[in-house]
């Protein structure tokens, strides 16, 4: 081999070195930051508040706290907390970055909080933080989705088969719908599902929702009906590839009769794109969450029914199991929250439940 030749591929290893050590250092660069950044929120927050002094310090961890979604499991969290004279961080809210959950665990664990809540995924990164903060005296609840692999205190969650089934009874009903609209009895009314999930999504809650789905279709479906289903990957690196995942649907050759989001992003950008394409009363919507918009939408007859998730009751059952484990050294290991569907049937109902609950 010739001297030049040796010349270059010594460069292009220093080359390598370089980005290699730039990238560590930056990585660092970013974990110390954001715990400076916490730490100095958190003096700034006992500046504010010296005539107050709390007993624990909990930081919830959620992946797009911006969400309403989020918002409201915080505030459930947080006015249950403030009853046990307990405070509760929505970590990543007052920070100047978006950081990853992972990251965000890396500096409630740095920081030492009496207490996390974060929502988890089943990556052997998220088990070993699990995993870390646990031996360190840190107990970690896993919120809306679980690490099943790890030491974690407790899971607060929802009823995935429950929530299936619910699904799978609406489906029923747009099958019939379109039975009696078609008045096909040949076998050649099929309806086309299509479950839109996450591109990151690992956990089994989702399978077993879709299972529950294929199970109540299965033994409900229309004589003479028939139906496919399937799985729609969504880029949901940020709300932008969202959009364009599902948008994407719409120009395929075959659009769906049906679909089925899974969080409340997905759902607002497919009602959106209904309305884009012209498609509202062609393909049905079921949505997840009951924003606002959702249920304006709902009445617009754009989306055909959504759920509706007890976000208070997340939020408290999180404190419930990190307050039983202080107090008694030990809590319940499932915690589920209740869940309604919401349609064009009960959503009146369903408005004179909030207005009163509000009232309270």
């Amino acid at each position: 081999m010739s001297k030049n030749s040796l010349d270059f591929i010594r460069k292009k290893l220093n080359r390598s070195n370089v980005i290699l050590s730039l990238t560590v250092l930056f990585v660092i660069l970013v974990i110390v930051v954001g715990l400076v950044v916490f730490r100095f929120n958190i003096l700034r927050y006992n500046v504010q508040s010296d005539d107050k002094v709390y007993d624990k310090y909990y930081v919830m961890i959620t992946d797009n706290y911006k969400s309403d979604f989020w918002q409201e499991i915080y505030k459930g969290a947080f006015d249950a907390a403030q009853e046990q004279n307990i405070y509760v961080d929505l970590l990543g809210d007052n920070l100047p970055t978006q950081y990853s959950c992972e990251q965000l665990m890396k500096i409630a664990i740095a920081s030492k909080v009496d207490g996390i809540m974060v929502y988890a995924n089943e990556s052997d990164e998220m088990t070993a933080l699990i995993d870390d903060a646990e031996a360190k005296g840190i107990p970690v609840v896993t919120l809306y989705s679980d690490n099943t692999h790890s030491d974690r205190l407790s899971y607060v969650g929802i009823g995935s088969y429950n929530i299936g089934k619910e699904y799978g009874k609406q489906i029923i009903n747009i099958m019939k719908d379109k039975e009696n609209t078609t008045g096909y009895t040949d076998g050649s009314n099929m309806t086309n599902i299509a479950i839109l999930i996450d591109s990151d999504a690992k956990e089994t809650g989702q399978n077993i929702l879709i299972s529950a789905i294929k199970d109540v279709i299965e033994q409900n479906k229309p004589e003479g009906s028939d139906f496919t289903l399937n799985m729609i990957t969504v880029n949901n690196t940020n709300a932008f590839s969202v959009e364009e995942s599902i948008r994407d649907i719409f120009f395929a050759d075959d659009i769906p009769d049906v679909i089925v989001c899974l969080n409340e992003l997905n759902t607002v950008c497919a009602y959106q794109a209904l309305v884009d394409f012209n498609r509202v009363g062609q393909t049905d919507i079921l949505g997840y969450y009951d924003s606002e918009a959702i249920i304006r939408e709902i009445e617009k007859g754009t989306v055909y029914a959504t759920i509706g998730i007890d976000t208070k009751q997340l939020g408290e059952y999180c404190i419930s199991a990190l307050s039983d484990y202080y107090e008694y050294g030990s809590t319940n290991q499932y915690y589920t929250a209740d869940v309604i569907l919401i349609n064009k049937n009960n959503v009146e109902l369903y408005h004179k439940a909030k207005g009163v609950e509000q009232d309270e």
